[in-house]
């Protein structure tokens, strides 16, 4: 089936974030910062959609409220149809479960002083705390599995880890509810390029096997040439542009794309799975 015939998983409307910012003078009104002016965009189930743009632009903002971490001043959010900030905490709390987040820097998401068990346990801990211990370490080994590290991997410590493998962590933690989709804030860029590739590769193998959505964002072009089916521009908290990848990012028609796309060397770079470096990642 065609994934655009079906219901949005995600659905943002009109989404508006301000932040009053300290004031210049005694006397003067606190100026405001508009991170979020009116953003819509929806999110087929199985689909990855890319939101690229420069530093400031609103992207992680967006981010963090898909998330429900923080609630814009206009606006809706809505997961397979459910105003995620208009549930109680509770329900809340069972509907994360359907939505997990991979972050930028994979050194400083993992605690140090955690097992890698421990870590990717925490959404389980935290969302279903009606999973026996039995269930919770079964689930810890799937997720590892999924991610290609081995499950002896689990009574060990992010330091022992390379940063693409401690991405992989990251990433089977994401996958340990079993979410529909996963939120990905620059979730390479911290990686070498060789690394990169592996990454990228292995969020699409698990997109065609678990039917994950991605809402993915980034910066980089490239990257996001790589994984996403539709892209959406974001310019000074507005979208400016969208539509599938292939076509933005082959001709764009907004004046602010294009400047995106002249900035970047070689932005037409194939997809990561044709051919690019494979660095062998297994534990150290």
């Amino acid at each position: 089936m065609n994934a655009h015939a079906r219901p949005p998983l995600l659905e943002v409307r009109d989404l508006v974030r301000e932040y009053t910012l300290p004031r210049r003078g005694l006397f003067e009104k606190a100026p405001v910062l508009t991170a979020l002016a009116g953003v819509s965009l929806t999110l087929a189930r199985g689909e990855s959609l890319g939101i690229v743009g420069e530093s400031g632009c609103g992207k992680s903002t967006l981010a963090r409220c898909v998330m429900a971490l923080e609630r814009p001043q206009g606006g809706r959010v809505l997961i397979e149809g459910r105003d995620v900030f208009a549930l109680s905490r509770r329900d809340l709390r069972a509907a994360r479960k359907g939505f997990q987040a991979i972050f930028q820097d994979p050194y400083g998401s993992l605690d140090p002083r955690h097992t890698v068990s421990r870590i990717v346990a925490e959404p389980i801990r935290s969302l279903e705390p009606e999973v026996d211990a039995a269930a919770r370490a079964r689930r810890i080994h799937e997720a590892l599995d999924a991610v290609g590290l081995p499950r002896a991997a689990a009574e060990r410590y992010p330091h022992e880890f390379s940063g693409g493998q401690r991405q992989r962590i990251a990433i089977a933690r994401a996958l340990v509810t079993r979410p529909a989709l996963i939120v990905a804030d620059e979730p390479v860029s911290a990686l070498d390029v060789s690394v990169q590739a592996q990454v990228l590769n292995l969020m699409m193998d698990l997109q065609e096997e678990f039917g994950l959505a991605y809402l993915f964002i980034s910066h980089d072009l490239s990257v996001v040439r790589c994984i996403t089916d539709r892209v959406c521009v974001m310019q000074a908290g507005r979208i400016v542009e969208e539509g599938s990848t292939e076509a933005v990012l082959t001709a764009p028609r907004h004046d602010y794309t294009k400047s995106l796309l002249d900035a970047v060397p070689g932005s037409g770079r194939r997809r990561a799975r044709a051919g690019e470096p494979r660095e062998q990642e297994t534990p150290s």
